[in-house]
């Protein structure tokens, strides 16, 4: 999703996409390492909030695994203590790729050393932090946790 940012006199070609530093982060002081990483990549934070999560929220974010057993205990976590919404933009078109592959795999034990997950989560059910997957999760969930924030 593109958005055009303005550097002194020259424009360039920016992505914007959504990246949430989950409660287990928060609670293990982990928020400051997660963003010294995303802005050592060059990645720009354009909007940062720490918030607690209520059941409505943490219901439409998840809601694509609404159907699946373990819905309900996503739920339960993202909402059991603060989180960290931040909007994140990067050079191009891929900002959404950059920052997962800055986040890691999933499953913890597939988290390559030197990514977030890999080097900071000892568990892939609290594995620290999300990052949109697709430039159409990245819209939908800034509308969701930044509505009002322009996407493209």
């Amino acid at each position: 999703m593109p958005v055009v940012a303005r550097t002194g006199a020259s424009m360039r070609a920016v992505s914007r996409t959504f990246v949430m530093c989950k409660p287990d982060a928060v609670e293990r002081g982990l928020v400051g390492e997660i963003i010294r990483r995303i802005e050592q990549k060059g990645l720009s934070l354009v909007a940062v909030e720490l918030r607690s999560v209520d059941t409505a929220l943490a219901e439409a974010h998840y809601a694509e695994h609404a159907d699946k057993p373990f819905f309900g205990e996503l739920v339960a976590f993202l909402t059991r203590s603060p989180v960290v919404a931040m909007a994140v933009d990067g050079p191009g078109e891929d900002t959404w790729q950059i920052a997962r592959l800055l986040i890691g795999a999933t499953k913890v034990t597939e988290a390559l050393p030197g990514t977030i997950r890999g080097d900071l989560a000892t568990t892939t059910n609290e594995n620290l932090v999300h990052g949109s997957d697709s430039d159409e999760s990245a819209r939908r969930e800034l509308e969701l946790w930044f509505p009002g924030l322009p996407t493209a």
